[in-house]
């Protein structure tokens, strides 16, 4: 279109010099038309006015005076035009009365005007200036002879006077006049020759200036193709020209070659439909399968328009590659339905926390499905555990890009509330800022009684329900702090039953336990709302009196303790009388601390059961005569190391599920040489008052670890070796020296030994725990908690690094699986250690009963006398060796024996 607009322009600027061209040649006619009747006018004009002078005929001096006019309007239009200040019209008169050709009069004035002093022009003009004098005399001797002729005539010397100046004149103009022609002439010739240059050199520049144009469209449309190309070709989605009619391929972009597994030529002229697979062309805006060279198909979406190339129609085929979207929207799907089957409940709220969506186990839970909730913010139904909406700091939290966790008290629909763990995250836009709030809701009702459960199994007694020992030691501390402040007195009795040795003996473990719960309901029936009764041993119990005035107020309640006990128990179907002794000692008198005021307590009690029995006794300092007998207990106990008193018997722990021997325990025996021989519990406590239980518990690391060896030498099977250690030891900054250079000096892998060691030493590390913990597990060797449920320890020991076995005490394990307490705390433990990947040991297994319970319990390890008492490294041996006379041999229930 532009080359056409161009070439309009060059045809129409020639027309017009063409036209200017011919409008010049008119004026140059009209000039040369105008010389030419002036000349002859002018000639004329001498010769009608000769035959005037001569004949005097009137005729002739018409003749004259009429060319003369036409000379003289010719002469009056020049000299109008050339003032500059004339009348066009009458310009345009004078030029017709000069006989001027009317068409090219407008000329004529525009070249006298303008171009009087173009070449041959300015002489021209000037040669007709020149005679204007000798025209105006040839007029003068026209009157002169008219006026003489009038008068009667001429003399033939004026006659010939006249005809001489007459011809004198005619002289000087006819050379002027035929000057004038002859530049005229000249000068039409001139523009004529400039008229074609002007023209020719117009058409040639607007020719050169159409090719240069059509030049550059041209390098534009090919610049213009070839970015055409380039954006087809480098196009991400594939693009295919199709002929609407034949339905075949005109043109492909690379892309779409890629994807077909062939080259973009390879496509011109196949059907359009063989791109795709079974299912057909797409429709518009519709799903497809594009066929691939490797017989993969890829999910299209395609785009077309109809367009005109030349005389026929065809359709120009976008086709984009939607995988990604296919995959996300799978992606979404398989998260929608597991959105769904997830058991927790899940709240999807927007940036204004109004709930959008809920699954299905949210309305489980609370019965509010999505369209109750919709347009209702998720926090409005839930507050903080103390009935306090959730805090900014919530919101703070998730805004700063974090997420919150915690638990809150959350309603149902039916306007019932349950304990629920709320964890609340953002989901957000590009540009960070929050689009949704995901909230996953936790029902922890029955969590939170498992774990209120067994915080009370932590702090209380399992068979009696009264606080254990830490749990009294911790009020106490809290009671003597609360009499400082006060000023008044605190009173600990330590209960012990008298003969309750004989009542187990007699009657059955199971009696004695249905007895100490009898005793236990007897005590706390006792107390006030600020005492306190708890279990500390078998049969001691102790009892802490706050706000007293004196100690001495302590006897009214051991009074009452004493009758209430000496009262006749009935148990099952006998009927069991005993008694109490007591010992009392007070703060500030007899203490300052809980340790010491049930140490002397303690000490007595023991007076009292000496000296009475069924009485009580205050605390005296000379009820510590028996201190000397210690104090030589720790005498010898200091010589024994050195003297090589201390040995260790071994009890083998048992699989449950194979009956196989997979571990022993070694127990430490000493052999006094005067007192014979003695269990750890006469002996360790001294050890520990004096600073011995390191080096006690170092020997037993070594030899039990050098017993591991001498039993691998023998080619045994091979064992885990447990070594109870006790809290001070296992404390110590040189704890995991001593027992990785043990290891290491029998070539022992950390595998092979078990640390045992009991919850309320666990207490007492404080955080020397978990960085022992992380010791032991890097050194390999595993950690069980003894006694387990015992003590007061957080459940959250379970969870360091290094605890991988997990003790039942006794305790729980005896009446199993009759008594229903037990059963119920066993199963609980159980269910922890598998919740923690923790692996169980029960101890004090005695009956079938108790084994096949735990077996079916799901109990990893047993151990107890049902499978056999500590024995000798020896007997340990011959258990392992097999042999044909120990190949019938099975641990059987063997009765309990010191060793």
């Amino acid at each position: 279109m532009p080359l056409a607009y161009a070439l309009a322009v060059m045809i129409g600027l020639i027309l017009a010099l063409t036209w200017g061209a011919l409008q010049v040649q008119v004026t140059l006619a009209g000039f040369l038309n105008g010389e030419s009747l002036w000349s002859k006018a002018q000639k004329q004009a001498v010769i009608d006015l000769d035959n005037y002078a001569v004949k005097g005929n009137a005729a002739d001096l018409a003749s004259f005076r009429k060319n003369y006019l036409v000379v003289k309007s010719d002469r009056w239009a020049r000299d109008a035009i050339d003032s500059g200040h004339y009348d066009p019209q009458q310009v345009d008169q004078a030029f017709r009365r000069g006989g001027v050709i009317p068409s090219a009069i407008p000329g004529m004035v525009f070249m006298l005007q303008y171009f009087s002093g173009a070449p041959n022009m300015r002489e021209a003009i000037e040669a007709w200036h020149s005679v204007d004098g000798q025209i105006a005399e040839l007029d003068a001797i026209a009157g002169e002879l008219e006026d003489a002729y009038a008068h009667g005539g001429l003399s033939s010397q004026e006659l010939l006077r006249q005809r001489d100046r007459i011809n004198t004149l005619n002289n000087f103009i006819e050379p002027r006049s035929n000057r004038f022609s002859v530049y005229i002439a000249r000068g039409a010739t001139w523009l004529g020759r400039v008229l074609f240059a002007s023209v020719f050199l117009v058409a040639l520049v607007a020719s050169l200036l159409w090719l240069r144009m059509a030049r550059r469209i041209l390098a534009g449309i090919r610049g213009t193709e070839e970015r055409y190309r380039l954006l087809f070709d480098s196009a991400s989605s594939a693009i295919v020209m199709v002929d609407e009619a034949s339905g075949r391929i005109l043109d492909a972009n690379r892309m779409a070659g890629h994807w077909a597994g062939r080259e973009p030529s390879e496509l011109v002229g196949d059907v359009f439909a063989h791109l795709f697979a079974r299912i057909g062309l797409p429709q518009e805006g519709g799903v497809s399968l594009l066929r691939g060279a490797d017989g993969h198909h890829r999910p299209v979406e395609m785009r077309s328009a109809l367009a005109m190339w030349g005389e026929r129609f065809v359709r120009q085929a976008i086709i984009s590659d939607i995988s990604e979207r296919v995959s996300m929207e799978q992606e979404r799907r398989i998260a929608s339905e597991a959105l769904a089957g997830i058991a927790e409940g899940v709240i999807i709220a927007d940036a204004d926390r109004l709930v959008t969506t809920v699954n299905a186990a949210y309305t489980r839970i609370t019965g509010y499905d999505a369209s109750t909730l919709r347009l209702c913010r998720f926090d409005e139904t839930r507050s903080l555990p103390s009935g306090s909406p959730l805090s900014a700091s919530v919101w703070d939290t998730v805004a700063n890009g974090g997420n919150w966790k915690g638990e809150v008290l959350s309603r149902r629909k039916d306007g019932s509330t349950y304990p629920e763990l709320l964890s609340v995250s953002a989901i957000r836009d590009t540009y960070g800022r929050v689009q949704h709030y995901v909230a996953v809701c936790t029902d922890i009702t029955a969590t939170k009684a498992d774990r209120l459960r067994l915080e009370h199994l932590a702090t209380h007694d399992p068979l009696t329900g009264l606080v254990n020992r830490a749990e009294f030691e911790r009020l106490c501390e809290h009671a003597i702090l609360n009499a400082t402040h006060e000023r008044n007195a605190v009173a600990v009795l330590f209960v012990d039953l008298d003969a309750f040795k004989v009542v187990n003996d007699s009657y059955s473990h199971a009696i004695g336990d249905s007895l100490l719960v009898k005793v236990a309901e007897r005590i706390d029936k006792i107390m006030s709302k600020h005492d306190v009764a708890g279990r500390i041993g078998g049969d001691e119990f102790t009892v802490l009196l706050s706000r007293l005035s004196a100690r001495e107020d302590a006897r009214g309640v051991a009074n009452r303790l004493l009758a209430a006990l000496a009262e006749p128990v009935m148990v099952g179907d006998y009927e069991i009388a005993l008694s109490a002794s007591i010992g009392i000692a007070g703060y500030p008198l007899d203490g300052g601390d809980p340790i010491t005021l049930i140490t002397n307590a303690d000490a007595a009690m023991y007076v009292a059961k000496t000296e009475e029995r069924n009485a009580y006794r205050f605390y005296t300092p000379l009820m510590h005569a028996d201190a000397r007998r210690r104090l030589m207990l720790g005498v010898d106990l200091r010589q024994a190391l050195a003297k090589g008193e201390f040995h260790l018997v071994y009890q083998p722990n048992i699989e449950l599920r194979t009956g196989r021997i997979v571990a022993v325990e070694a127990l430490l025996r000493w052999h006094h040489p005067d007192r014979g021989l003695l269990l750890p519990d006469e002996f360790i406590p001294m050890a520990e008052s004096l600073g011995l239980i390191r080096q006690i518990d170092e020997w037993v690391m070594r030899e039990a670890c050098a017993q591991l060896r001498r039993w691998d030498n023998e080619r045994l099977p091979s064992l885990r070796m447990a070594v109870n250690v006790s809290a001070s030891t296992f404390g110590h900054r040189s704890f995991i020296d001593r027992l990785s250079a043990a290891l290491e000096a029998e070539k022992l892998p950390g595998q092979r030994v078990l640390v045992e060691i009991t919850e309320s030493a666990i207490l007492r590390l404080g955080e020397q725990t978990d960085r022992t913990m992380q010791a032991l597990h890097a050194l390999g060797v595993g950690v069980a908690i003894d006694d387990f449920g015992t003590g007061y320890s957080s459940l959250a020991y379970l969870k360091l690094s290094a605890i991988a076995f997990l003790k039942i005490d006794r305790s729980f394990i005896s009446g199993l699986p009759a008594d229903t307490n037990n059963l119920a705390i066993t199963e609980a433990m159980l269910a922890i250690a598998r919740s923690l990947g923790l692996r169980p040991i029960a101890e004090g297994i005695e009956t079938q009963e108790q084994h096949e319970f735990l077996l079916r319990a799901g109990c990893a390890e047993g151990q107890g006398f049902f499978y056999a008492r500590p024995q000798a490294a020896e007997d340990i041996e011959r258990l392992l060796r097999p042999s044909p006379r120990h190949a019938q041999s099975r641990l059987r229930l063997v009765p309990p024996k010191q060793l």
